[in-house]
């Protein structure tokens, strides 16, 4: 048995502290999806045990990891009936296994949202291998809460609390929670100069909903169940690799016009988001700034996978 399992053990018979307690032993979003309108974005202290207060140190860890998501778990860990067969089946199974998760307590101002980020250099077929790493790997701490953001409304980025608290307040409904999404992110022109898709714009909405961190379980679940029912949106019918080598739940959306599949990753074990792939379709010529770059069905033209995500208390901590 692992350490991280005889700790959960260790807090399961405790009562849950009230923050004060916690006080003593102690915060996003990628920019995966570009666009929106409206103000849109993206703990562990260390701890150590002594003989004097185990008790009280025990619990406020057994709380602070359920803030803390490692994706590098066992990607041989899956979900108990994990089933590939469709998105309604995949990502209503995925909300019944988050709702019986418990939630953490929303983070607290001050607070930072830690995440480590491995990218992988696009593999296109007609283009000539370079001598380049094959992926990088990013840390980055962005603020919880981010008053000077959040208070001006010229500012089109959310902090990760806003996006957090407009997740808590969505409905239950998929309809009527498509329609709020729609209006937290509304419609902008595409490069191609076509005004974007209502469908296009929802899945770009929840996409942006399912990559920010932190999320309870409840809201990603809510969420979830929405997306399963978007047209367009489907499940491959196998596990694939995202950009750090681990297996992973591949939900596909493809923009009609665009030639590239847009692939979001979650965790075969938890459901956790684990990455972002957009992959081409069909052969076809893609010109920019004077230069045409012959793109194959196959290419992966954006591949990342996200490692670790956790709330800390200081720009710097790890968690």
């Amino acid at each position: 048995m692992d350490e991280m399992t005889q700790l959960r053990e260790l807090r399961a018979d405790a009562p849950v502290p009230d923050r004060a307690a916690l006080a003593p032993g102690r915060e996003l979003l990628t920019d995966a999806i570009a666009g929106g309108s409206r103000r849109g974005r993206r703990l562990w202290a260390d701890w150590r045990i002594t003989s004097l207060g185990a008790a009280a140190a025990i619990t406020a860890a057994a709380l602070i990891i359920t803030q803390v998501v490692d994706t590098s778990s066992n990607p041989d860990n899956l979900a108990n009936n994990l089933d590939l067969s469709g998105p309604t089946v995949t990502l209503n199974r995925a909300a019944d296994f988050l709702e019986e998760a418990k939630a953490p307590p929303e983070p607290r101002a001050g607070q930072w949202v830690y995440t480590v980020e491995v990218y992988r250099k696009p593999e296109l077929a007609a283009v000539e291998n370079i001598a380049s790493p094959d992926s990088s790997t990013t840390p980055s701490w962005t603020p919880y809460a981010d008053p000077e953001m959040e208070e001006d409304p010229a500012d089109d980025a959310w902090s990760a609390r806003e996006t957090y608290r407009a997740a808590e307040s969505l409905p239950d409904d998929p309809a009527a929670l498509l329609a709020e999404v729609r209006a937290l992110y509304p419609a902008f022109d595409t490069e191609q100069g076509r005004e974007e898709s209502s469908t296009a714009r929802t899945f770009r909405g929840l996409s942006t909903l399912i990559e920010s961190y932190p999320l309870s379980p409840a809201a990603r679940a809510r969420v979830y169940r929405a997306l399963g029912t978007v047209p367009g949106v489907r499940v491959t019918d196998h596990l694939v690799r995202d950009a750090a080598g681990r297996k992973a739940i591949a939900v596909t959306f493809e923009v009609p016009g665009s030639h590239e599949r847009q692939e979001l990753l979650l965790s075969p074990s938890d459901y956790s988001y684990a990455g972002t792939r957009r992959v081409v379709t069909e052969d076809h010529e893609l010109e920019e700034q004077g230069f045409v770059t012959r793109m194959t069905a196959g290419d992966v033209t954006h591949d990342l996978a996200r490692t670790t995500a956790a709330v800390v208390d200081a720009r710097g901590q790890k968690p």
